[in-house]
């Protein structure tokens, strides 16, 4: 009797759920959080602010009464909180929120780059649908598979006032997709490409390649800025929303061509323009030509025509640790080996067919002036990469420290240095622990962090101080990291009860607005002036995502054992102070590892 392979997903409801914290317990955590940041008066009005979550009976009981109800029958407390935070934004999404990851060299060649890497897309989709993929294991043990369901032919749909979500394993669309096709983005236009024949075997990645040459050598120059209706994808929400109802409802070519996109299993985005270096790829891979994207795909496999690729993702659904899943099992086996794993085999060309759409003088005007207004918005953002390839996790570890809590130390001397001044600082921490477990939302500005950075600003302490400020304010980051990590975090709960006051204050009868959510420590902690996530992979590069204010400086690092790599972004006005960051940054790692050593 054969032994049966465990599923993928099968771990998945026996994950614990998160936990919930008590008021309680998230006004304490949320004043130590904000308190290095505000000054005595500041902090006493937030104080006098979050006594009111505090009153028996009050505003904030009754929410939370109302929350510890959803979370006795729902997966998790935060299963509305998640659709609220990222589906309910407004503004565009499209540098926004997408974010991208830069894959190592390959093939130089373009079409059959794309080739391998759907190939070694569909052959991780293969093992997911059959349940064979091994689901990672983290330090607690097995980690939350649920958001790898949510991969393939998924789309983000723009609503009003909020937008929904297209995907399998939904209740409109249960289990798997069984679509056969991609859509393929090439000089503007779109294609749908079958990359599974008829009979439901997927075609060798030589066939696949061929067709993605045919429609390349179809099309030699670009459509015009007024028919590339991907860069409708660029406008903010509720109006792509409107605009996608008058396209759709324009002619009924319109409608089918959508809903093939919206179906295909992911995007393949074959660019023009051949990047100068690795920074022009990757500001290329985080928003490129927005005729030649569709940002509304959960998965977009974008390939240069050099052979540079990498991906950009819908955050809706997918965080970077799942993405990170999916990227190494791309490339965890050969292309052959994935090729064969989805039952590939020689079939002749792929059907390929050009999506039509009928545009009328507005809609062409609007996709034009979605384009425009995409690129002014593109080149008002400033993005750099900052490389150190004699320095990584190992090192920090060498020197007895996390090495996260080393680099975020590191940023904060950097940031003080560059702008003058410590300010609010985020980090996303992962909790796939759990059940449908996602991030929580870290502060990493200690006192501990303050006094460390004081001290490497006081051409006064010694050494021996320094080491000591380092070593405190690193233990605090570990142990605020964990608490994040084991659900004991006060923002995203606090927020959820401002929201479920939106949703349903009226009926719980709990109208009374709430001081904390206007107090100087809820707007200054989560002003923030750093935004900072990780993306450990051997397989990535960079790892990249827009800025998140008018002057943060988002940070996307690759701290790898023997490589830091990172990609920073900001507002173009903050361009010279973001420059200012990444040369105080070399300086600052340096000066902490001679510190260190000694």
């Amino acid at each position: 009797m054969t032994e049966q392979t465990p599923s993928t997903f099968a771990a998945d409801d026996g994950l614990p759920k998160v936990p919930l914290p008590t008021v309680s317990a998230s006004v304490d955590r949320f004043l130590q959080w904000c308190a290095p940041l505000l000054t005595p008066d500041e902090y006493t009005r937030t104080a006098d602010a979050a006594a009111e979550l505090l009153v028996p009976g009050g505003t904030a009981s009754v929410l939370q009464a109302d929350l510890e109800r959803f979370d006795a029958s729902a997966h998790s407390w935060l299963d509305e909180f998640w659709p609220s935070r990222y589906l309910g934004r407004r503004d565009r999404i499209a540098l926004n929120a997408n974010f991208f990851f830069l894959f190592g060299p390959g093939t130089s060649d373009q079409c059959l780059r794309a080739a391998e890497l759907a190939t070694a897309a569909i052959g991780h989709k293969v093992d997911l649908d059959a349940g064979t993929f091994a689901a990672p294991a983290g330090r607690g043990g097995p980690q939350s598979m649920d958001q790898s369901r949510h991969v393939f032919s998924t789309t983000r749909i723009p609503g009003d006032p909020q937008d929904t979500v297209r995907t399998p394993y939904s209740d409109a669309w249960p289990g798997p997709s069984t679509e056969r096709h991609v859509v393929v983005l090439s000089r503007g236009r779109i294609h749908r490409l079958d990359v599974f024949g008829p009979d439901g075997a997927l075609h060798t990645v030589d066939e696949i390649a061929a067709a993605l040459r045919a429609i390349r050598s179809a099309h030699p120059a670009r459509t015009g800025l007024d028919e590339a209706v991907g860069s409708l994808t660029t406008l903010a929400r509720a109006e792509w929303a409107a605009v996608r109802d008058r396209l759709t409802g324009l002619d009924p070519a319109n409608a089918g061509a959508v809903d093939l996109v919206e179906r295909a299993l992911f995007a393949i985005c074959l660019d023009d323009d051949v990047p100068a270096d690795e920074s022009a790829a990757a500001r290329t891979l985080l928003a490129g030509d927005s005729g030649n994207r569709w940002f509304d795909k959960a998965l977009s496999i974008v390939v240069l025509p050099d052979g540079t690729a990498g991906v950009n993702i819908e955050h809706c659904e997918l965080d970077g640790t799942t993405v990170l899943t999916l990227v190494d099992a791309m490339f965890a086996d050969t292309v052959a080996v994935h090729a064969e794993r989805a039952g590939a085999r020689p079939q002749g060309a792929p059907a390929v067919a050009e999506l039509g759409f009928v545009l009328d003088d507005e809609l062409r005007g609007t996709v034009r002036r979605a384009h425009d207004e995409f690129a002014a918005f593109l080149a008002g953002t400033a993005t750099t990469l900052v490389s150190f390839d004699d320095f990584g996790a190992d090192t920090a570890k060498a020197l007895g420290f996390s090495p996260d809590a080393f680099v975020q130390a590191a940023y904060q001397v950097a940031h003080r240095r560059a702008k003058g001044l410590t300010g609010a600082t985020y980090e996303s921490i992962a909790t796939r622990q759990f059940r449908r477990g996602r991030t929580e939302a870290m502060r990493v500005v200690t006192p501990e962090m303050v006094a460390f950075v004081d001290r490497m600003q006081d051409p006064h302490a010694s050494g021996d101080d320094r080491r000591a400020a380092f070593r405190a304010a690193a233990d605090a980051h570990v142990a605020r990291a964990r608490q994040c990590q084991q659900g004991d975090a006060p923002e995203q709960h606090l927020w959820e009860l401002e929201w479920i006051q939106r949703r349903r204050g009226a009926q719980l009868g709990a109208t009374e607005p709430l001081a904390v959510f206007s107090s100087p420590g809820w707007t200054i902690m989560r002003d923030d002036w750093l935004s900072t996530s990780s993306a450990p992979s051997r397989n990535v590069r960079y790892f990249g995502f827009g800025s998140t204010s008018s002057r943060c400086i988002g940070v996307a690092y690759v701290l790898l054992p023997d490589r830091f790599h990172l990609h920073l972004s900001t507002p173009a006005d903050q361009a010279g102070p973001m420059e200012a960051f990444a040369r105080e940054l070399r300086v600052v790692i340096g000066e902490l590892v001679a510190l260190l050593e000694r």
